[in-house]
């Protein structure tokens, strides 16, 4: 554990104008990714990876069964809901379609942050309704790691869990992101130790999560020693928010930074099988670039517990919960046809499933 034990300041409230900004920053970042102007040029690397047909699977292609654990919780189907938004008024609407949606099928759901509720703020959806229209989904809070060391306290992080009724929290980490975008935090100084004083006071476990470039090995080593209880590698290969904020920016010198850095990252497979392989009992999720089920399928084979998306999803939530039903369970029909094809009943013998 990291030896400073400096804490910060209480969480001030978020001024009307600042609460005002941080929701226009977060209704360009949704319009621009549906867009698709900030995909990455880098592949998530799952092309890659090609599974061996198994011509005689002896499987009961309806006895398959979906259905995993994660930090304690079961879950019918692999699949988490990525946090996507906790600004414009629209995040109300995508969080109860997804949350709709997930208590059908039995997946996750991690919200956006949730920091403009923590700071006084409108919440639009990140509260207590999420649970009365889900209430035994596994659903995550969501806080950015950097503001631990800017004014968020564990009392914060406390009440962000207890506001939605959170099974966990989700700490995102974005340095490029900050470095790019105007007014970003830049000063990361001392967030490692913050990082594991919360671990060690949070009630509910802490999943570490990237937002599109990718965790390595020795960054996954140290949330291991900190006390994270699973890790999101969010690879590079989905949106680039590098080109997000560039796009985002009037400055023709932030608008050339954030192509500079479009494809800034490490590809989600290789992050996925580096991290899978040096940690072998660290839970992983994986994100970043998940295009549907077969995607899923191999990030399993390559040592996921869950499968993330969130880019993908956000057209389906924007339109409602049924279309968020119809895409999740096309996601997971390709993800059980992958099972039939190579002999797997469980996601078990999937992760055993042979590779040519």
């Amino acid at each position: 554990m990291p030896a400073s034990r400096k804490t910060p300041a209480a969480l001030t409230p978020v001024p009307g104008g600042a609460a005002h900004d941080i929701e226009q920053r977060k209704k360009d970042h949704i319009d621009i990714i549906l867009s698709g102007q900030a995909k990455h040029g880098l592949a998530a690397g799952f092309d890659d990876i090609a599974f061996e047909h198994n011509a005689l699977p002896e499987t009961d292609f309806a006895g398959i069964d979906l259905s995993t654990r994660f930090l304690g919780k079961a879950l019918r189907i692999p699949f988490l809901a990525s946090s996507m938004t906790g600004g414009p008024q629209l995040g109300g609407r995508i969080n109860m379609s997804i949350a709709e949606a997930a208590q059908e099928l039995g997946f996750a759901m991690g919200v956006g942050s949730q920091r403009i509720a923590l700071g006084g703020g409108v919440n639009h959806g990140l509260d207590k309704s999420i649970r009365r229209v889900a209430p035994d989904i596994a659903l995550y809070a969501n806080l950015g790691a950097v503001q631990l060391v800017h004014g968020m306290t564990v009392d914060d992080a406390k009440r962000a869990v207890d506001l939605i009724g959170a099974d966990a929290l989700i700490l995102h980490l974005n340095p490029l992101q900050e470095a790019l975008q105007p007014g970003g935090d830049r000063n990361w100084s001392g967030v490692s130790a913050a990082i594991a004083r919360l671990c060690e006071a949070l009630p509910v476990p802490v999943i570490a999560k990237e937002v599109g470039a990718g965790i390595s090995v020795p960054v996954a080593r140290r949330l291991a020693d900190y006390g994270v209880a699973a890790i999101d590698v969010a690879g590079a290969g989905g949106s680039s928010w590098a080109a997000v904020e560039g796009r985002r920016t009037s400055s023709q010198e932030g608008r050339h930074l954030g192509e500079l850095f479009r494809d800034w990252g490490i590809p989600t497979a290789q992050a996925l099988h580096d991290i899978s392989t040096a940690l072998p009992d660290m839970p992983i999720i994986a994100s970043g670039g998940i295009r549907h089920g077969l995607d899923g399928a191999k990030a399993i084979r390559l040592g996921a517990t869950l499968v993330g998306q969130a880019a993908a999803l956000l057209p389906a939530a924007t339109q409602g919960t049924e279309q968020v039903v119809r895409h999740v369970g096309e996601w997971s029909e390709a993800l059980r046809i992958a099972c039939f094809a190579t002999g797997s009943a469980t996601l078990e013998e999937l992760g055993r499933a042979r590779l040519r």
